[in-house]
């Protein structure tokens, strides 16, 4: 086994997690070799993985529902394990909750050693013997890792207080890479607000009250909504549209297809607002455990965009207290028309905050700052 090969393991697409490609990126560039297993994104094929030099990608084509899926893991298991003795890692890094019964196997190989990186929170429901499988395996794999990387700080306290705490746990934010901070903006010419929304499109995170919203604001003020819908949600688009098209708002309103994170950062340089809300009744914890973990707002800055956030625990200390945005009650949409109004008359106000951010993220809300003591300790630990 090389004490510098790392394997890199989860049940989803590897392009759904811009933090992975960061990762393996600046561990390939100190020298190590990455091999990383997935899923391919199975809503849209076309977000693939990047080329990386000293990163190989290789992904197995996503599964059915029903009984077809666990036959599906099955042949994912198999696939793991295979590559594992082939490949002969020293390291695994696994990073989502399905991926934990088969790392956790691999974890009683000789040798060999695990980094649990979750950045989601599982969502299993009910008491199924899969959910509780999931969740078993979880707790154990938790407990036997070398190292767990969170993504923010409430994250990482609640998982060592609920699922293990005699590891080292490590709190990472799913920044972008200082490769991807775009240049200083020029002044604002145009006389309207850009306004952007980058995500899953969900009722959670485009309440229907941004449309009604954008009805109160003049009609320079433009939307754009770049995204997915998710398998529980598969005709919000269209509820959105038809919202729109009630409110007489459809020709201030356009919904792109998701796109390559590259791609994304790109367009998004083309808006002067990013939006990340969050209704008030939503799930108090899930709101918590946002600010940090999710890495939209990040990603605006490094655009030179200002943010637009939730009036809610955690979101405005980290972005409206250092000047990097405004929060609006996302249920309200009075409160989410007069923050984006407050853009649309205070242009150049707005375009310092985004510049603020974006120098924030220049100096260290940036990947390679937040995943330095994880590699640090890596290093360490591979000699």
């Amino acid at each position: 086994m090389s004490a510098r090969r790392i394997l890199y393991v989860q049940y989803t697409s590897a392009s759904a997690y811009p933090p992975l490609e960061h990762s393996s990126r600046l561990l390939a560039e100190a020298g190590w070799e990455v091999l990383l297993l997935g899923i391919t994104k199975q809503h849209d094929p076309d977000l693939r993985w990047p080329s990386r030099l000293g990163v190989t990608v290789r992904e197995l084509s996503p599964g059915d529902a029903g009984w077809r899926r666990k036959l599906h893991y099955a042949r994912f298991a198999v696939w793991v394990l295979g590559w594992t003795l082939r490949w002969h890692p020293n390291w695994i890094y696994a990073s989502d909750a399905l991926a934990c019964p088969v790392v956790l196997l691999l974890s009683y190989l000789p040798g060999l050693n695990v980094i649990y990186h979750e950045h989601d929170a599982p969502q299993v429901r009910g008491r199924s013997v899969v959910s509780r499988l999931v969740l078993w395996t979880r707790r154990r794999l938790a407990a036997r890792a070398s190292a767990r990387v969170l993504p923010n700080e409430r994250r990482a306290q609640h998982f060592t207080d609920t699922v293990a705490n005699h590891r080292p746990t490590f709190s990472v934010w799913n920044c972008p890479s200082r490769t991807e901070v775009a240049p200083p903006r020029e002044p604002l010419s145009l006389h309207g607000l850009r306004v952007l929304y980058v995500g899953s499109i969900v009722p959670f995170r485009v309440p229907k009250t941004l449309i009604q919203a954008l009805a109160l604001l003049p009609e320079t003020v433009q939307l754009t909504v770049i995204g997915y819908g998710t398998p529980g949600h598969r005709d919000y688009v269209a509820q959105l549209r038809d919202c729109a098209a009630q409110l007489g708002v459809t020709d201030r309103v356009r919904f792109v297809a998701g796109m390559p994170h590259p791609n994304l950062l790109v367009t998004s340089r083309e808006a002067d607002v990013g939006l990340v809300l969050m209704p008030a009744a939503s799930d108090g914890s899930s709101i918590q455990w946002m600010p940090g973990a999710s890495n939209k707002p990040f990603d605006y800055l490094a655009c030179g965009l200002a943010v637009l956030v939730s009036d809610a625990p955690g979101w405005g200390d980290m972005f409206v207290t250092p000047g990097y945005g405004l929060a609006c009650a996302a249920d309200d949409p009075g409160s989410v028309a007069t923050a984006l109004r407050w853009c649309l008359e205070h242009p150049a106000d707005m375009r310092a905050m985004g510049e603020r951010g974006r120098q924030r993220v220049a100096d260290d809300w940036n990947y390679e700052t937040q995943f330095a003591p994880v590699q640090e300790w890596l290093e360490l630990n591979a000699n």
